[in-house]
């Protein structure tokens, strides 16, 4: 079985976390233990780790990410784990260049044995745009672009003529080779229609919603799905939780997301899983517990029922 099956299972919902393993107030975390805690997760069943770009820190978001740069970062965390998928959550096609994010890809699947799975997005801070000397009334196109560029430097000796990025013809190759498929999963809409990423991308990552919310988001994947003639993509989303030490006590909410016992937490991933999500990706941010306390939590009374 290959990683991306491993976190993404028609019917089934599998658990990840994402950088950084701690929870934090204002925007920097301190990045502390957090090889300990990545090599914990995965013994105890976690099926991806997921790694943010955030080129600046912008105070007013109130998130910097995991302060790294997610190749150099998954590259690192990488040689602390064996078999856990490395996925980015993700990384902003439109203010990186498609050779190097390529060239990124190709080598960290063969150093990692074909862990990566690539989240991709268009970005969501405004303010990044002029550091990159970039349009955001163009970052749609810059997304396509980027994506289909990619794609083609996956061949050999690819012939591909982008618009705002280069090309080549046919007369260079890129390396190292990597023949092998890197899902490519598109996060929110990054400017691109429903149908669109139905077709093109190898999943959708999306956001945590109320349940009535998610139910129409479903059924809006499913029938651009039906309309592109693809049978089934994987439909992923993040959620922000708070575990409390009293298994059993109820949810009260928290930014994109909740506090709860373990006992709702199981519950509501539960009622996820039946909607048709097949990923939930945890983001300890907002805890009132330390991680290493929180991550064993949820790896005795939650993993176990989502593997």
């Amino acid at each position: 079985m290959n990683v991306f099956s491993k976190i993404a299972t028609k019917g089934k919902l599998t658990l990840g976390l994402v950088f950084p393993l701690e929870a934090y107030s204002g925007s920097v975390p301190k990045m502390m233990h957090q090889e300990l805690l990545a090599k914990r997760a995965e013994a105890l069943g976690f099926k991806a780790l997921w790694f943010r770009d955030v080129p600046f820190n912008d105070p007013s978001f109130g998130d910097a990410g995991q302060l790294y740069d997610p190749w150099i970062y998954m590259t690192h965390i990488m040689n602390q784990t064996k078999d856990i998928a490395l996925a980015t959550g993700s990384i902003i096609l439109p203010l990186r260049h498609p050779v190097h994010t390529a060239k990124a890809i190709n080598s960290l699947q063969i150093l990692s044995n074909k862990r990566v799975v690539l989240g991709v997005a268009s970005g969501d801070r405004p303010i990044e745009y002029p550091a990159f000397n970039q349009q955001l009334a163009q970052k749609s196109a810059l997304f396509r672009d980027s994506f289909f560029y990619i794609k083609a430097l996956q061949g050999d000796f690819p012939n591909y003529a982008s618009t705002f990025y280069g090309g080549t013809n046919g007369t260079i190759d890129l390396l190292p080779k990597y023949h092998h498929k890197t899902p490519m999963l598109v996060t929110g809409h990054s400017g691109q229609s429903l149908d669109w990423i139905a077709e093109h991308s190898d999943g959708w990552l999306y956001y945590p919603r109320d349940f009535k919310t998610l139910q129409m988001v479903m059924q809006q994947w499913r029938e651009s799905l039906t309309k592109v003639k693809k049978e089934w993509k994987p439909f992923m989303q993040s959620l922000y939780v708070d575990v409390s030490e009293d298994s059993k006590e109820k949810p009260t909410p928290i930014h994109l997301g909740f506090k709860s016992g373990t006992d709702y937490l199981n519950a509501h991933l539960q009622l996820l899983q039946s909607y048709g999500v097949n990923h939930v990706i945890l983001n300890l941010k907002y805890g009132t517990r330390a991680a290493e306390q929180v991550i064993e939590e949820l790896g005795k009374k939650v993993i176990a029922n989502f593997s």
